[in-house]
């Protein structure tokens, strides 16, 4: 086996994941819509805006005669009295949102540790691909799709969302992908055998979406359904220990969380780094 394609998808993949949690961040982060007025009650004038004052009468000024009667005493205000909201300090975005978005106690780490982290996970990842696929004439697709499931991860870890557009993006990248490989392989069985796998994985991931008390998102199906592509390229077995792994680790995380306090029964966590992780060591065994 040469060593210079997994040297150079590790070096790529660390590239990657260098960049991955500011990019990841980027894409949690939600448009927020500035806070409407209460109903009921007229928003208050900047302070910095000075009080109107009419200028000053040329002449003397005009007393108002005396009243006659006794001073007229109005009922007191039903409402309570107008008070200006309090200062706030700067908004706080999702990039600024601690791991799991404060659903799991973490400490503090300093600011490269991410960075750090994410480059050994992206060489790690695609290096080992590159190593177990050598030769294959899928792997550019499968990188390709580890690539985007690497974004998927974090994205998922920090807002607890796989959004549709990178789904659909890394089955684009597996379809096409293996499509060509296929074709220029001359293997037209395998392409069949990956696109029926991915149907079979959507549709257990489907019943165990609406199985009673699963936390399994549709968001998860859909990823379940196109990491079904790459497994069923290397054989039904391997589409087998793709379906088993992911919830295998997902189970082992929330013991281990739950069993050193982090999260509780009712916490929500992700399963789109479980599916991910699970379809890589699926691709490595295979």
């Amino acid at each position: 086996m040469s060593l210079g394609v997994p040297v150079t998808a590790a070096l790529l993949g660390a590239l990657i994941g260098a960049v991955l949690p500011g990019a990841g961040r980027r894409l949690a982060t939600p448009t927020s819509a500035s806070p409407a007025a209460p109903p009921g009650r007229r928003p208050a004038p900047p302070a910095s805006a000075p009080p109107a004052s009419a200028p000053p009468a040329s002449g003397p000024p005009a007393s108002a005669p005396p009243a006659s009667g006794p001073p007229a005493s109005g009922p007191p205000a039903s409402g309570p009295p107008a008070s200006a909201p309090p200062a706030s300090g700067p908004s706080r975005s999702a990039g600024d949102r601690p791991f799991l978005a404060g659903r799991v106690r973490v400490r503090r780490v300093p600011s490269w540790v991410p960075a750090a982290t994410g480059a050994v996970v992206g060489a790690v990842v695609l290096g080992t691909l590159a190593a177990a696929l050598d030769g294959d004439p899928g792997l550019p697709a499968v990188l390709a799709m580890a690539a985007v499931g690497l974004i998927l991860a974090v994205v998922d870890l920090t807002c607890l969302r796989l959004p549709d557009p990178l789904v659909a993006t890394a089955g684009l990248l597996g379809a096409a992908g293996l499509t060509a490989a296929a074709l220029l392989a001359g293997t037209p069985g395998r392409l069949f055998t990956a696109v029926a796998a991915a149907a079979v994985c959507g549709f257990v991931q489907v019943l165990l979406a609406l199985a009673p008390g699963s936390r399994l998102g549709f968001g998860d199906v859909k990823l379940g359904t196109v990491l079904g592509l790459p497994l069923g390229w290397l054989g039904w077995s391997t589409v087998l220990t793709g379906l088993v792994l992911p919830h295998l680790l997902n189970g082992l995380a929330v013991l281990g969380l739950l069993a050193t306090g982090r999260v509780r029964r009712d916490t929500a966590l992700p399963v789109g780094p479980a599916l991910l992780a699970g379809t890589w060591l699926a691709l490595l065994t295979s």
